[in-house]
């Protein structure tokens, strides 16, 4: 979603117009707008809902509506948006175009001279750029210091409402969810995770602190949130214990499940905490109760045992009522997997509703459906995975690892959106990692490749960054993607608000990763 600095005086500017809302198809950008949506009703505020999925879409809608749009900034206004020469340099070729032989009427003296204007212009040079990266590094310190980068829209809405103090229960579950999708989807580092939990956990506190006396005594259909300690199982209270610890990307790479000692090595595990195979292939709700009370426990402990050391992770969960409970992580796998539903039934937009609806208690139905349609689409990428591991379509192309799905793939069609190829392709490059013996591939990015639409003869196309400890792991394919294919005349489309994901003719696929390749190299 595109949220600048949206502050509390914005806020009431807007008020007095009608507000046009063009969200992005993303989870964190639908829980921002349930905030704004729960505001503007709060204060009757007229509003006209505009999904879009990408930059054309967000043009034509723009188009489309911009007899209401009015610029709410003056032209006059000091933004101090840096210039693009203070961030960005292009390259100067330095030395001059002479094959280094000199005429053979040179004298002694001219080739000195010649020599120490040459050292005098490289020193010029070099003092320069030492001026303009220490003048770079100075802006976007300041930059990064006030904008909302690597931050959850959901949480800046949040805020703004609590600023205003109308902030509700509703509100916070829909900001924990729009940061537990940043997580989900290594939008953000680990250490920003947590300090945001923790931000959200005073909230978290305040809203759902009751007195335990007759008079605050919670209603059978009440909306209780609260922060725990969970494990990073997927789906594993609506699934069955074994599917989830095959189907969650942590465990699977880690026991490595695409091969015949992985699979002995999950039964060892099982084994190691005492749980009879007839109670982990059941619904986790199936399961006895004596089981269910220590399982956590019993399974971090194991864990451990493996190497696993994070089985356990900070989250929140929601109760409606007694019989309904969810985590954050459970909605959102069951939001996206609404929003990108390949099924042919509906439109795009049809979709975006069905998974803003989902995020409502009076819609747990649709949340439910998108709770299958997840269930689906982790199977079937770990079922990608161990296909692509087992079969080694995962090759190093030098800078980077390459892997191709082609059509015939078995749910392939299930990877044709950005976000369901983008988590695919994560969960692919950490499990490569645990495979291979090569040091140096560890270290790579990954670009994966899916068809888009046959007929058209076009295939998406997503960049990784590599997997490593450093909380810096920004994604700079966006840029090296328009630049191989303006080297290249490949036929591309660039229209997904991820600069990392793009549209490219499958028979210019070749060109365009050789310009690629020798890009990075």
């Amino acid at each position: 979603m595109f949220v600048s600095d949206f502050r509390k005086e914005f806020y009431e500017v807007v008020q007095s117009q009608r507000v046009l809302l063009f969200v992005a198809s993303d989870v964190d950008a639908l829980c921002a707008c349930k905030i704004l949506q729960a505001l503007f009703q709060c204060d009757h505020v007229q509003y006209t809902l505009v999904p879009v999925a990408g930059w054309q879409e967000l043009e034509t809608a723009f188009l489309e509506h911009k007899a209401q749009i009015k610029l709410l900034i003056k032209q006059d206004d000091d933004l101090e948006v840096p210039a693009y020469d203070d961030i960005f340099r292009d390259e100067e070729h330095s030395g001059n175009d002479s094959d280094g032989s000199e005429p053979s009427g040179s004298e002694p003296s001219e080739k000195r001279t010649r020599l120490e204007e040459e050292i005098l212009e490289q020193t010029r040079r070099r003092r320069q750029r030492r001026e303009w990266e220490a003048r770079r590094r100075d802006i976007l310190f300041d930059y990064e210091q006030y904008e909302y980068h690597g931050t959850s829209s959901a949480m800046v809405m949040f805020d703004l409402a609590w600023m205003m103090s109308k902030d509700l229960n509703d509100m916070l579950w829909w900001a924990i969810v729009g940061l537990t999708d940043q997580w989900v989807q290594d939008k953000i580092t680990q250490m920003k995770y947590v300090t945001d939990v923790g931000v959200l956990q005073r909230h978290v506190s305040r809203h759902n602190h009751r007195n335990e006396d007759e008079e605050n005594t919670l209603s059978v259909d009440c909306t209780r949130v609260s922060f725990e300690y969970d494990l990073r199982l997927a789906l594993y209270q609506h699934w069955s214990l074994h599917d989830s610890l095959c189907n969650t990307s942590y465990t699977a790479a880690r026991f490595k499940l695409w091969s015949v000692h992985g699979q002995k090595r999950l039964q060892e595990f099982l084994a190691d905490m005492g749980l009879p195979l007839k109670q982990v292939k059941q619904k986790f709700q199936s399961m006895d109760i004596s089981l269910k009370e220590n399982l956590r426990e019993m399974i971090e402990e194991s864990a451990t045992k493996f190497g696993m050391k994070d089985m356990r992770i900070q989250t929140f969960s929601i109760h409606f009522g007694f019989k309904h409970k969810f985590l954050a992580s459970d909605v959102v796998f069951a939001t996206m997997s609404l929003m990108e539903n390949p099924e042919k039934d509906g439109s795009g937009t049809d979709h975006f509703i069905q998974a803003l609806d989902s995020l409502s208690r009076s819609n747990l139905d649709k949340l439910y459906l998108g709770l299958e349609l997840a269930k689906k689409q982790l199977r079937a990428t770990q079922q990608t995975i161990a296909s692509c591991l087992c079969t080694n379509l995962v090759i190093s192309q030098g800078p980077f690892l390459y892997c191709s799905l082609t059509e015939g793939t078995p749910d392939v069609a299930l990877f044709s959106k950005p976000a369901s190829l983008s988590l695919l392709s994560r969960h692919l490059l950490k499990s490569f990692v645990y495979l291979t013996k090569n040091r140096r591939c560890k270290l790579l990015p990954l670009v994966m490749a899916a068809p888009l639409n046959a007929e058209q003869g076009t295939v998406t196309v997503v960049g990784i960054p590599p997997e490593t400890d450093s909380s810096d792991r920004k994604n700079f394919f966006g840029r090296a993607f328009e630049k191989a294919a303006e080297s290249t005349s490949s036929r591309t489309l660039h229209n997904h608000f991820d600069l990392s994901v793009m549209e490219l003719k499958a028979e210019d696929r070749s060109k365009f990763l050789d310009a690629l390749v020798s890009l990075l190299s």
